[in-house]
């Protein structure tokens, strides 16, 4: 039987979604929003994040980048995660992520001690970056 080559006349091409999603520890949307902001982020609400090849997907806050590699955040459960193409993104994803993770801790603890009728009696930030906060409440 000879070897007969079909031209192809007709096709498609499926770009693949490089979107990456990173489960992180945060619950609380509001503060999220304040770190994010008081990290210098320009910060958009319940939008699209931009992607490879024009690929979009929805987040509750997106902070927009120039090179159209967006970075977004949106609730899976009962935490948040992170969603970007991370190689498009161009940004140290592991410093990205300790940034805000850390911030948050910090004011959740915060906003909780304040809560429970303790005061913050001292804090510092040492010199691995650590922060260590004393607190304290009067009988």
């Amino acid at each position: 039987m000879p070897n007969a080559q079909c031209p192809i006349t007709n096709y498609q091409i499926k770009i693949m979604s490089h979107f990456t999603s990173i489960k992180v520890q945060i619950k609380h949307g509001e503060i999220l929003h304040q770190v994010l902001q008081e990290l210098g982020y320009q910060v958009e609400c319940n939008t699209q994040v931009r992607g490879y090849h024009g690929d979009t997907t929805q987040a509750e806050y997106v902070i927009r980048q120039k090179n159209g590699y967006d970075l977004g955040f949106r609730r899976r459960g009962e935490d948040y995660e992170i969603v970007a193409d991370f190689w498009g993104a161009k940004i140290n994803q592991k410093q990205f992520v300790n940034s805000i993770t850390q911030k948050y801790a910090h004011k959740t603890l915060i906003a909780t001690v304040a809560e429970q009728g303790f005061n913050v009696e001292e804090e510092e930030v040492l010199e691995d970056g650590t922060v260590r906060v004393v607190v304290g409440s009067w009988v």
